[in-house]
C-alpha cells in the first residue's frame, strides 16, 4: 500500500526520558469546538507534525497530517469541495489531488482515462478526532499507520456548567510537555511566581497536609477546603470545596462547589513540537458571581499564566545545559508520580494488557 508517510512519519518513543519524546495510543486536546468553523481548513502543529483539523458541512470533525504526499504542500492551503457521490474531500492547492476525513486518495486530476490506477491505495495519515463537552481530542497512536478506533472515548469533566466558557485563555510555552505538566501541578512555586495581593504574598505561607488518591489515568487532590491564604476563593461566599484532579497526557483541572453552584478550571497542556507548548485555559461556571467578576478573573488568570511562562524562560536558562533534577518528597511527588503514570502508560500500551495506575493513595505535606 503507497503511504505518503512511511518515511517521514514520528511515532511517539517507546521509551523517552524525561523532556524527551511524546504518549503515544492517547487523547491530545487540540481545539475548541467553537475554533472549527464548517468549511475551514485549519493547520496545527501536534506533537512535532503538521495537523489540518477541520468540520465538514455536515458538522464532522476530521484531522489528518497536512503534507499532501505528492509534493509536500499544506493540505490545510487547499478547499474542501465535493466528490460526484456526496462526500466531502480536501483538495491539494498544488495539483487538486483529493483526499477523504479518512486520508484516502479519492481523485488524482491529472490522470487520462487509460492510465489505471487505484489512487486509494495513496493514503496520508490519519487522526481519530472527537468532540466531548465541546472540546475537539485528537487520538494519537503510536503506529503511524493506525486506521482503527481508539481504544476508549475521550476524556469527560465533572463542573462544564453554564453554558459556553467564561474564559478561554491560551499561550504557548518554550517547554517541553513534560516541564510544563511538573510546573503546573507545583504546589510549592505560588508564594514566590505567584505574589499578588488578591492572591496571596512570599510572607503568607502555611504547613499544609493534603490528601491524594489514584483517579482514571491520574490522580487527584480530594475534595477540600481551599488554603486559607488563597484570597480569591472569597468573593465565591459560601463555603468552597475543592477539588484538583491532573491525568495524562497533560489535562489539570480544579472543580469547586459552593453549594450547588460550581466553578470547573481546566488546562490542557498540548505538545507542539520538543521545545513548545501550547496551554489552553478554560472556565466554566454557573456562579451568579461571574457576571460581574468575569473580567476580573480573565485578568488573573493571564497574569498567572504569564508569569508561569516568565519563570519557563528562566528556568531555560539552566536546562539548556541539560542538568540531572533533583526531585524531593513530598512537594515534588506528583511529579514523580506523573513520570511514573507515563512508564506504564506506555509499558501498557506495548505489552497489549489494561493499564495498573501506579499512584497509591497518600497524605503528602508541604509549606506553601
Amino acid at each position: 500500500m503507497a503511504d505518503g508517510d512511511t518515511k517521514s512519519a514520528k511515532a511517539p518513543a517507546a521509551e523517552a526520558r524525561f523532556g524527551r519524546g511524546f504518549l503515544g495510543d492517547i487523547w491530545y486536546f487540540a481545539a475548541l469546538s467553537s475554533d472549527l468553523k464548517p468549511g475551514k481548513l485549519q493547520r496545527y502543529e501536534l506533537l512535532g507534525e503538521p495537523v489540518l483539523l477541520y468540520r465538514d458541512r455536515k458538522g464532522c470533525v476530521h484531522a489528518m497530517k497536512d503534507i499532501c504526499p505528492h509534493r509536500a504542500a499544506p493540505l490545510s492551503a487547499g478547499t474542501l469541495t465535493t466528490e460526484a457521490d456526496g462526500r466531502e474531500v480536501v483538495a491539494c492547492p498544488y495539483h487538486g489531488w483529493r483526499f477523504g476525513g479518512d486520508g484516502a486518495c479519492t481523485a488524482i486530476p491529472s490522470l487520462v482515462a487509460e492510465q489505471a490506477m487505484d489512487v486509494s491505495r495513496i493514503r496520508v495519515r490519519h487522526y481519530p478526532a472527537a468532540e466531548s463537552q465541546g472540546l475537539v481530542f485528537v487520538w494519537v497512536s503510536s503506529d503511524p499507520r493506525f486506521d482503527g478506533e481508539p481504544s476508549e472515548p475521550p476524556p469527560v469533566f465533572e463542573g462544564v456548567v453554564g453554558g459556553a466558557p467564561k474564559l478561554v485563555d491560551r499561550m504557548v510555552f518554550d517547554a517541553h510537555i513534560d516541564h510544563a505538566v511538573v510546573g503546573l501541578m507545583d504546589p510549592a512555586h505560588g508564594p514566590y511566581v505567584h505574589q499578588q495581593w488578591w492572591w496571596r504574598s512570599a510572607k503568607s505561607q502555611h504547613d499544609k497536609a493534603k490528601k491524594f488518591e489514584p483517579r482514571e489515568a491520574g490522580f487527584a487532590m480530594v475534595r477540600h477546603e481551599p488554603s486559607k491564604n488563597s484570597r480569591a476563593y472569597v468573593v465565591l461566599g459560601g463555603e468552597p470545596l475543592t477539588e484538583i484532579t491532573f491525568r495524562i497526557p497533560g489535562l489539570r483541572w480544579e472543580h469547586v462547589t459552593v453549594g450547588k453552584r460550581q466553578v470547573l478550571s481546566l488546562t490542557c497542556l498540548t505538545p507542539v513540537n520538543e521545545t513548545q507548548t501550547r496551554i489552553t485555559q478554560i472556565v466554566w461556571s454557573d456562579h451568579p458571581a461571574f457576571l460581574f467578576l468575569k473580567p476580573f478573573v480573565a485578568w488573573g488568570a493571564r497574569i498567572f499564566l504569564r508569569q508561569d511562562g516568565d519563570m519557563v524562560n528562566l528556568q531555560n536558562e539552566g536546562l539548556r545545559y541539560d542538568p540531572s533534577l533533583l526531585w524531593i518528597d513530598d512537594a515534588d511527588r506528583q511529579a514523580k508520580w506523573y513520570q511514573q503514570l507515563k512508564r506504564e502508560w506506555t509499558a501498557s500500551r506495548k505489552e497489549g494488557r489494561p493499564f495498573r495506575n501506579p499512584v497509591e493513595a497518600a497524605v503528602l505535606k508541604w509549606r506553601s
